[in-house]
């Protein structure tokens, strides 16, 4: 190691460090650096004193300003609120159709009613609420239980099979394994639902049909109509569109008919306000134009 050797090139002495032939400069720091570390501590020093800054036994210390930023944040919540007041107060006091004939008072609905929606139907319905299996698609006007802004409402507020003592009640009857129907006569009916939506007939189901529509009219017309549209007063749906809550392969209908189906769909009554259930329904009602 030779102490303060001078390097040839650069004309610096050494550390006497040496790695492979690879000699250390002796290379003195900057002063921008020790510039900038004196400025970083004298902005820091003067914060100390201005901002609350340092922990004290039982509270910390205020600094000379005065700056609180839990009451900045309570000022704009209680400000936010206070300009929010001024549509939700209209929201709470029109009927739906005043509101949905409103364009600059939906704007704000529908925005806050998205919100609403991605947080807390979403998880089912989908972002987009167009359902999934065993989910329905609120996006298709398919409605179980009415597509009136009030029944949408009622349905949110109370939901189905649910705890609310209101809830709205609807079961599909397990047919087969019950025993109401022998299996031949749930592949039967199976054939004859699947045929009134304009599906192509499975192999051999085509010969099913007249026996599938005689056990149709003995077991189903009760909640599905003669005309098999349905009914919105027991939530039982129309099974002549193209809606299929969960599938319209014959596996999955035979399913439906053999085992029933018991939706079930949370009480949002004791979890969102009156204001955040109509801003929902608001929103639910009117996506993608959805008609009554």
């Amino acid at each position: 190691m030779n102490l303060g050797k001078q390097d040839p090139v650069t004309g610096r002495v050494t550390t006497g460090h040496e790695w492979n032939g690879i000699e250390e400069l002796e290379t003195p720091i900057p002063r921008v650096v020790f510039f900038f570390l004196g400025a970083a501590f004298l902005v820091s020093v003067i914060c100390w004193f201005l901002y609350p800054t340092w922990p004290l036994i039982w509270t910390y210390s205020k600094g000379l300003l005065g700056i609180d930023q839990r009451v900045t944040v309570t000022e704009q919540v209680e400000r936010a609120t206070e300009a929010r007041s001024v549509w939700t107060a209209q929201v709470l006091d029109k009927s739906y159709a005043d509101i949905e004939a409103d364009p600059a008072l939906m704007h704000l609905v529908t925005e806050t009613g998205r919100t609403l929606f991605v947080d807390k139907c979403a998880a089912c319905h989908g972002v987009n609420a167009t359902g999934g299996p065993g989910f329905p698609d609120l996006a298709a006007k398919a409605w179980l239980w009415g597509g009136e802004p009030e029944a949408i409402e009622e349905t949110i507020r109370v939901g189905i099979n649910s705890t609310n003592d209101d809830t709205r009640t609807s079961q599909m009857m397990a047919f087969g394994r019950d025993g109401i129907l022998p299996a031949d006569e749930v592949a039967d009916v199976v054939a004859y639902v699947r045929s009134l939506s304009g599906l192509q007939p499975a192999d051999g189901d085509a010969a099913r049909l007249d026996k599938g529509r005689q056990v149709f009219a003995d077991n189903c017309v009760a909640c599905h109509g003669e005309d098999a549209k349905g009914n919105k007063d027991v939530g039982a749906p129309d099974l002549t569109d193209a809606n299929w809550l969960y599938g319209s392969d014959v596996q999955s209908v035979f399913s439906t008919v053999y085992s029933g189906r018991q939706g079930h769909m949370p009480n949002w009554g004791a979890k969102l306000s009156p204001l955040d259930i109509k801003i929902l329904t608001l929103y639910v009602h009117t996506l993608k134009g959805a008609e009554n």
